[in-house]
C-alpha cells in the first residue's frame, strides 16, 4: 500500500466516524464519546499526513505511533457506543471497528518495520 493508498483510507476512516456521529441518539454520553470519536479519528488521519513529509527517522516514528495511539482509542470507542445502544443502526458501526482494526495492524507493522529497517542502518 502506497502512502497516498494509507492516507486516503485514515482521511475515509475519520470521514466515516463524523458521518456516523451525525446519525447518533442525542443524549449526554453519546455526544460526549461522538465527539471523543470526532476527534481521535481525525487526529489520527492528521498526524499521518504530517508523518508523510517529515525530515528525520525519530519524528516519523513519533507521529507513527500518535496514529496508533489514536486508531486504538478510536476503535475502543466504536466498540463502547456500539454496546451502548447509541444507533439504531449497528452496520456502520461495525464496518468501522473492523476498519479500525485493519488500520492499527498496518500501523502497527510499518512502525515496527521501520524500527527494524532503522537498525541496519
Amino acid at each position: 500500500m502506497t502512502s497516498a493508498e494509507l492516507e486516503n483510507r485514515s482521511i475515509d476512516f475519520a470521514a466515516g466516524c463524523i458521518k456516523l456521529t451525525k446519525t447518533v441518539f442525542i443524549s449526554f454520553a453519546a455526544e460526549h464519546m461522538s465527539g471523543q470519536l470526532i476527534r481521535s479519528s481525525t487526529s489520527s488521519a492528521l498526524h499521518y499526513s504530517e508523518s508523510i513529509g517529515v525530515s528525520s527517522y525519530r519524528d516519523y516514528i513519533n507521529k507513527m505511533q500518535i496514529c496508533l495511539k489514536e486508531l486504538r482509542e478510536s476503535k475502543t470507542n466504536l466498540i463502547i457506543q456500539s454496546k451502548s445502544d447509541f444507533y439504531e443502526d449497528n452496520k456502520a458501526t461495525e464496518y468501522l471497528i473492523e476498519e479500525a482494526i485493519e488500520l492499527v495492524k498496518i500501523f502497527s507493522k510499518s512502525i515496527a518495520t521501520s524500527k527494524q529497517t532503522n537498525k541496519k542502518i
